[in-house]
């Protein structure tokens, strides 16, 4: 099973996308704040993708981001993020991939699967 960390500040998109992940057979770790030890989490986790929210001022995510790809470097990050220009400023900043909000919850398992390979049909 895929493993996602979903950090969201919101508690109620957080619950949303926790909810639509797991209906699409991911183990989802929740985590509302960055007052996590990212780097102990994924450590303990394992996670295939990583997915935070990028704030309009962002810096406590970018400092986590670095952390990450610091520590881990093919661990792919996601930028879920309202600012207007994040599709222009994703990648300068080090994250993998973006999903602008408000999303639609096909686009958020596309970006995910380009991420996460979906797994063979194991019934053929």
């Amino acid at each position: 099973m895929e493993t996602i960390i979903v950090q969201d500040t919101d508690k109620t998109v957080l619950e949303v996308i926790t909810i639509a992940l797991e209906m699409e057979n991911f183990k989802v770790h929740p985590i509302k704040d960055f007052d996590e030890d990212f780097l102990g989490l994924i450590e303990q986790v394992r996670p295939h993708v990583v997915v935070l929210d990028y704030r309009l001022t962002g810096y406590r995510c970018l400092e986590v981001l670095k952390n990450i790809k610091t520590k881990y470097p093919h661990l792919p990050v996601i930028a879920t993020s309202c600012n207007s220009n994040i599709h222009q400023e994703y990648s300068q900043l080090g994250f993998d991939g973006y999903i602008a909000k408000p999303f639609d919850l096909d686009l958020l398992y596309r970006i995910l699967r380009k991420h996460i390979p979906k797994p063979a049909d194991r019934s053929a």
